[in-house]
This record gives C-alpha cells, structure tokens and sequence, in this order.
C-alpha cells in the first residue's frame, strides 16, 4: 500500500483528535500513564534527540507503525540524518530480527515521505506541534 505526504498530515491530525478524546475521558490512570511518556522524554542525563532515536528503535522492535510514524516525525524535527536513522532501524533489526522486516519497509517509506514533506516546504519551518506534550495531563 502506497502512502503520500498527506498520509502523514491524516495520521498527526488523528493522532491528536484521538489523544484529545482519550484525555477528556478524565481517567486519572490514563492520565497517569501519558505524563509518564511526556516526562520520559525530557531533557534528562540523555537529551531529547537522543531519547526520540530510542523511542524509533524501541518502537520499530515492538512493531508498531503507529509509533514509529510518531518517532520518525520527531527524529527529522529534531534533524537525525538518513544514514542515522538507518543505522538505528539496523539496530532494530538485529534485536527484533526478522520479523521487523515488514515494519522497516514501512518505516523506510515514512523516511521517504518525512524528506519529500520537507523539500515541498521550501525551507518553512514546517512545525506540526506534535510533540508528546500533546497528551499531557495534569494529575
């Protein structure tokens, strides 16, 4: 299944609508749960570039398009170059072994479309404001 740019318009804006009506459920274990993911990724004893390069490649390992789609977002944001997002997916790979195959072509193809989104801005910076804090709740 081809994607395009707009895929990646639809997912954020789904992402968020969805993360919206998850929060206004008030459950204070959700809640709970999302200010954790929000404070995980920080600036800590590692920085926040380092810690969305985890993010990809612990989400590439558990297989999860979704997440890697969401990594992969903030790893160009956050101005990882292709060899170096590469070289996680391989890391991915070696720990996940074969069965990630599917998820690399998947996240191969995001990389593709994350660069062909960048050039068609022409050098805007194109914020998409789709950081974790997009979740964040006060508990």
């Amino acid at each position: 299944m081809a994607r395009d740019v707009e895929d990646l318009e639809e997912f954020r804006s789904y992402r968020l609508r969805m993360n919206e009506q998850i929060m206004g459920a008030e459950h204070l274990g959700i809640k709970r749960f999302f200010n954790l993911d929000t404070a995980a990724y920080r600036e800590g004893a590692l920085n926040k570039r380092t810690k969305e390069l985890l993010g990809l490649v612990a989400s590439t390992v558990l297989r999860c398009n979704d997440c890697m789609d969401y990594h992969l977002n903030k790893c160009v944001e956050v101005g990882w170059g292709d060899e170096e997002l590469h070289d996680a997916l391989n890391i991915a790979l070696v720990v996940g072994g074969s069965i990630v195959i599917p998820h690399l072509r998947h996240a191969f193809e995001t990389i593709a479309l994350l660069r062909e989104e960048q050039r068609g801005s022409n050098g805007n910076n194109h914020n998409h404001n789709h950081n974790h804090d997009n979740h964040k709740a006060k508990t």
